[in-house]
């Protein structure tokens, strides 16, 4: 049922309405706003007529209006429609509207023209009511017209003014557009965020050290182990009050301080995490805030306790830094301390060598170890059996063995057990050769300047005498380079590979911690590009560059070399010894090394005379031929360490120790035979 509208017309045409009565007297019906009903019960409301001219003109609209005579007819003039309502606080207010400034879309409708409204009805009954299917929740007073099974609703909507539709069009328009706009995003803006996004990735720090995950303590909870934090914390404030107590003769509150603190130190013990406590640890731990209450009621004082807890940290900070002094001489006494499977090992050996005479009979394949166009392995290490698993590795996954040779160069104390490790377990296919160093005439302290500084007393005394000022006190960071490797002539028998091998043209160099998980004869046919040493680089944004190796305070090494150069790894180096000898680097070699005699340009080792020797001369190699660090960071990328084609256990923890990092000393140990009668023997365990 539709709300009747009356509109009065008079002289000065104005009708005097409350708001209800406004509501009541004209239907709006909005051409935007579809699917809007108005059922209005209008009875009741009478209506307020200022003279007899307008109910005069009531009758004259009325009977026009029966003919269709309103609508086009007043509308063209200009009527003022004044309006009386109440707004919310009471007030009674007066507004006026002129007829013209109405949109077209305001419909005039008389009630008494029954034909009128007829005629009316059954056009919006064409626009207004369009079928809907009534889902199974749909549910109110709605005209529903059943048939069958199914339930159809009747939505009203309003007819639609040609100048909205537009609008609505135009919309729709602008819409379709801007959702064009976003899906062709301009290309260049997407690839730059990405580009930018790649960047901030590479400048991400990966070497946190002490924790195995980097995001770990980003994701910490601040409330975890909670109940542990707070009993370590009473310790700590009972320890102060105790000696402030003790300070002030309060013998009686000082002992039972310290009652409580040994009661709690038993309650925590070694436990890392809550649920490690002992079980009447909440309970010690509401006893000691009980103490701690007591105590702070008799002893605090801001100034003091403040005194006594900065007395405290700097006790605790000097322990501190003389128990990472001791830690790091006792791994660096553990790392070099030779195991006792491993001497039980070099003994058998060399007893066995010497009892069997097999110095005697020493039949060498002397042409394969001079053929160039064989491949040529130099490994200089006093283990034999690190050696063997170096060897083993290779010649695995070597595609041709035959054409292998391994150059093994050890010294007068080992050379026995070497030389007979691989006469009874010689491997299938290459050729092994086992040489001594003391047979090498050529290097004595007249040519090598390395070894006349190893004989000087300087140097003894350095390595040898303990309360050298020199010594443990100055820190880890020199206690690793007062390793005895640094006495051998082996570390530095590097420099020296065109005198030791003085008919070949390309060597690859092999640490003795290293494994090799894939065919390596690929390196011989990189082309050097005039380069010397082939290595893989190290360098991770300032991270082993060649300011952590060199003294750039001094001119000599400021003045040559750039600070920020990148560094490389020796472990796996592949010479081109026709280009050593052309550019003559043992020459180089042995000029900064007489430099250094006062170790002031670096200090002990092989690494920085390398970098300075084979500066701007080292040409750089995939970064998967040769993964590092598997001897001291327990964080690498399990994936780089699969996929490379050596991998190297460089640091102290070598995984012939018990010091090694347990899930990467599987990598080394399927390379020992463990079924060996020499290491069953000698009680070698996987």
């Amino acid at each position: 049922m539709k709300a009747p509208s009356r509109f009065l017309l008079s002289s000065c045409y104005r009708i005097h309405l409350s708001i209800l009565q406004v509501m009541i007297l004209v239907s709006l019906v909005r051409a935007d706003m579809p699917g809007i009903s108005s059922q209005r019960n209008l009875k009741g409301r009478g209506l307020v007529y200022d003279c007899e001219r307008c109910i005069h003109s009531k009758d004259l609209f009325y009977n026009r209006s029966k003919y269709g005579q309103v609508g086009s007819h007043l509308l063209e003039e200009d009527i003022d429609i004044t309006a009386t309502y109440t707004d919310a606080s009471g007030v009674v207010r007066i507004s006026t509207v002129k007829s013209k400034d109405l949109s077209a879309s305001w419909v005039w409708q008389n009630p008494d023209n029954k034909s009128h409204d007829q005629l009316y009805n059954d056009q919006a009954k064409e626009y207004l009511f369009q079928p809907v299917r009534e889902t199974e929740e749909s549910s109110g007073p709605t005209d529903k017209h059943r048939s069958g099974e199914q339930t159809i609703q009747y939505q009203e909507e309003a007819p639609t003014n040609p100048v909205k539709l537009k609008r609505r069009e135009l919309r729709q328009e602008r819409k379709q557009s801007r959702t064009s706009e976003l899906m062709q995003l301009d290309k260049n803006a997407e690839n730059q965020i990405q580009a930018e996004a790649i960047e901030r990735s590479q400048k991400f720090n990966t070497t946190v050290r002490g924790k195995y995950s980097i995001w770990r303590k980003d994701y910490e909870n601040q409330n975890a182990d909670s109940a542990l934090k707070l009993m370590r914390d009473q310790v700590i404030m009972a320890k102060a009050y105790g000696s402030i107590a003790q300070s002030k003769h309060e013998f009686g509150l000082y002992n039972s301080l310290m009652k409580h603190i040994k009661e709690s130190q038993r309650a925590i013990g070694e436990a890392n995490s809550d649920a490690e406590l002992h079980p009447r640890a909440l309970d010690r731990a509401k006893s000691m805030g009980h103490a701690l209450s007591l105590a702070k009621d008799a002893l605090y004082d801001c100034f003091v306790v403040g005194r006594k807890l900065r007395a405290m940290i700097q006790s605790a900070e000097e322990s501190i830094n003389a128990m990472k002094k001791k830690s790091a001489f006792l791994i660096q006494l553990a790392a070099k301390t030779l195991p006792k499977p491993l001497h039980c090992l070099s003994l058998q050996l060399a007893n066995d060598y010497f009892l069997q005479d097999y110095g005697s009979n020493e039949g060498q394949n002397t042409d394969k170890l001079e053929d160039p166009s064989l491949y040529h392995y130099a490994i200089f290490s006093d283990n034999a059996l690190a050696t063997s698993v170096v060897v083993n590795s290779t010649v695995i996954h070597a595609k041709e063995p035959e054409k292998h040779v391994f150059h093994i160069v050890t010294d007068r104390l080992n050379f026995a057990s070497m030389k007979m490790w691989f006469l009874v377990n010689a491997p299938v296919g290459p050729t092994v050769q086992v040489e001594n160093i003391d047979n090498f005439k050529w290097l004595n302290s007249s040519y090598c300047s390395v070894l006349r500084q190893l004989e000087s007393a300087r140097i003894r005394e350095y390595y040898f005498k303990a309360n050298h000022p020199s010594s443990l006190s100055d820190g880890s960071d020199n206690l690793k380079y007062r390793n005895p490797k640094y006495l051998s002539m082996l570390n530095h028998l590097r420099f020296y590979l065109p005198e030791v091998y003085p008919k070949l043209d390309k060597v690859l160099f092999l640490d003795d911690d290293i494994v090799i998980q894939k065919d390596l004869t690929p390196l011989w046919s990189i082309d050097l590009q005039g380069m010397v040493n082939g290595a893989v680089e190290t360098c991770k944004e300032s991270f082993h560059r060649f300011d952590k190796y060199l003294n750039f305070s001094n001119p000599k090494i400021s003045q040559n070399f750039d600070p920020n150069a990148c560094g490389w790894a020796f472990g796996m180096n592949i010479f081109d010894l026709k280009e050593w000898k052309k550019r003559d680097i043992t020459g180089i070699y042995h000029r900064w090394q007489d430099m250094n005699e006062d170790r002031t340009l670096w200090k002990l080792g092989s690494l920085p005379p390398g970098l300075i020797t084979f500066y701007n001369l080292t040409y750089p190699l995939d970064r998967s031929w040769h993964v590092l660090g598997l001897g001291y960071d327990p964080a690498l990328n399990q994936t780089e360490i699969e996929n490379a084609a050596v991998i190297h256990y460089n640091g102290n923890y070598k995984p012939w120790l018990d010091l090694a990092v347990t899930k990467y000393k599987s990598y080394w140990s399927k390379y020992v035979m463990f079924d060996n009668p020499y290491l069953q023997q000698c009680n070698f365990s996987e």
